[in-house]
């Protein structure tokens, strides 16, 4: 495409541009160039303990053998159930030099909420925490799962931080089929022959979260993950020695690539702290020095509620990016106003194997004026982005439509959905159900998803608008609208907020300063004032929820 097709090249950083491709063909051919470059360079950080480039890949080539023992091979599926622990990379490495995929799954499912992921993708083993043993067991009883193995979230580390681990220091007995590091150690030593691996070989099978329907699963080839991978880094000027900290869950897409993949196939460092815990993050930052990280606002509003937070903890931040929702304007301001630091907006999708579209670092993204919407950024290199009808035509610059996406990114498709993939991705192009509007100069402003539109009267209303009204009061630390049933109109929007430590508002007070702010049938009909939003595990306000709650 020229250049006048895609206006949003001019608002690129220096350096990068519309080409950016990575120049090798797999996951493992971009980790074992790393390897050779630098062996001694430290890749993984676990608080006080260090692993080197050269002992990560050989603890990979035992484990990999170790699964290999166990029948793992190319196109297999793999179920990891961790939390953010080093284990996760070394059995990234360890499915990739085996050419299979790993199966992401999120460590707080259980019962049939976990067992129908591990179905439905055929997994043949699991790798689990201790305390995840049980759950594992009982879900994959009479499935094609034939181990499970499993990994203390102490190991790798002697810390032992009880905010992190408690003050119990008893370990559980391992799986039944093995502990992860006895068996690294068992097969030290021993590496698997390596594989011609294709660009199109699945590298992560990941699944949505349901939120808009059954979970399906997203396959994320080697060249979507490794392209995201390659064009965020040079997004977010990542540089050797560069410290990346994964604070987004490694079991979403968000943390699995543009914090884990990212960092595993760039010469930096990566480093984990285990589950999020506000005042230990913080203490990260510092100890370890980190330049870049991304993950939901949610996150970054716990670490601005910490007591004592302050512009120290940060100072050694270069890049800071926020994914898994639109920020609103108020809270960035808030940030920058505290911390000294901006919060970038980047924004993915599990079937765009993560960040495509983000705020060039450095600059600060624009507010649609009309909607008072902060840019979610510009098409990162190699996505094509565009707005469409409902009958799937371009719209023109400064009108609201479907956001649809065409690029490298893309996933291969839905886990044996062909239907769903081709009623998704008509044409190869992916139609993300989200309400976007693109301006004349690139700049993509997230309105909301389609599914969420509140209808008063007939007048369409957007929780999003909503919500960052709402969030311009100083007492609101976080905002949820959603719409009600209601007879005479239709629906009626209804408002659940939580407030910011040692902030208290009436319901009557919130919605008189809507009410300046927003047409009156846009004002919610009531506000609730809650201790806290419910949320998915990566930090997304569950409207959903709500609007049962709403509804009952």
């Amino acid at each position: 495409m020229t250049g006048t097709e895609k206006p949003w090249l001019t608002l690129y950083p220096s350096g990068v541009d519309e080409d950016i491709r990575s120049e090798y063909g797999t996951l493992i051919e971009a980790w074992n160039a790393r390897l050779a470059r630098q062996p001694d360079a430290p890749a993984l950080a676990y608080f006080d303990q260090h692993c080197s480039v050269r002992e990560t890949d050989a603890m990979a080539e035992a484990l990999a053998s170790a699964l290999a023992e166990r029948g793992v091979g190319r196109g297999d599926h793999v179920g990891v159930y961790l939390q953010n622990i080093p284990q996760y990379a070394l059995v990234l490495l360890a499915l990739w030099k085996l050419g299979a995929a790993a199966l992401i799954l999120n460590p707080m499912y259980r019962g049939e909420e976990l067992r129908r992921l591990i179905v439905d993708a055929e997994a043949v083993g699991i790798i689990c925490e201790d305390d995840g043993i049980e759950a594992a067991t009982d879900a994959t009883a009479d499935t094609t799962v034939r181990w499970v193995v499993s990994t203390s979230a102490r190991d790798l580390q002697s810390r032992d931080d009880t905010r992190v681990f408690g003050e119990n220091p008893q370990r559980p007995e391992p799986a039944p089929d093995g502990d992860l590091l006895t068996l690294i150690e068992e097969h030290r030593g021993r590496t698997v022959p390596p594989l011609d691996l294709t660009a199109d070989d699945v590298a992560l099978l990941t699944y949505t979260s349901g939120t808009t329907g059954p979970p399906k699963g997203a396959m994320n080839s080697h060249s979507a993950v490794l392209h995201v991978a390659t064009s965020y880094a040079r997004w977010t000027d990542l540089r050797p020695g560069d410290v990346v900290f994964a604070i987004a869950p490694l079991f979403h897409i968000t943390g699995a690539v543009v914090n884990a993949t990212m960092a595993l196939v760039h010469d930096t460092l990566l480093v984990f702290a285990h589950r999020f815990r506000a005042e230990v993050v913080l203490d990260v930052f510092a100890e370890h020095q980190v330049t870049t990280t991304v993950g939901s606002i949610t996150a970054f509003n716990a670490l601005a509620e910490v007591p004592g937070a302050s512009r120290e903890q940060f100072a050694s931040l270069r890049a800071l990016y926020s994914g898994g929702a639109p920020i609103p304007p108020a809270t960035v301001r808030r940030f920058v106003d505290r911390f000294g630091v901006y919060i970038h907006n980047v924004y993915g999708m599990t079937e765009t194997s993560s960040a495509v579209i983000g705020v060039p670092l450095g600059a600060e993204a624009p507010v649609h004026e009309p909607s008072g919407t902060l840019s979610i950024g510009v098409p990162l290199p190699g996505l094509t982005a565009r707005i469409i009808d409902s009958e799937g035509q371009p719209l023109p610059p400064g009108e609201q439509g479907e956001l649809e996406l065409n690029g490298p990114q893309l996933m291969s498709g839905y886990w044996r959905k062909p239907e769903v993939t081709e009623q998704t991705m008509p044409g190869g192009r992916l139609r993300t159900g989200d309400v976007a509007i693109m301006d004349e100069h690139g700049w993509v402003y997230l309105v909301d998803r389609l599914k969420d539109q509140i209808n008063v009267s007939g007048y369409k209303v957007w929780p999003r608008e909503v919500e960052d009204a709402l969030y311009e009061h100083p007492a609101v630390l976080e905002a949820a609208v959603v719409g009600r049933p209601d007879e005479y109109q239709g629906e009626s929007v209804v408002a659940y907020v939580s407030l910011a430590a040692g902030q208290s508002v009436e319901p009557t007070t919130l919605r008189a300063f809507v009410k300046e702010r927003l047409a009156a049938y846009k004002v919610p009909r009531d506000v609730h004032v809650v201790a806290g939003l419910p949320k998915t595990a990566t930090g997304k306000i569950r409207r959903n929820v709500l609007r049962d709650r709403t509804d009952a």
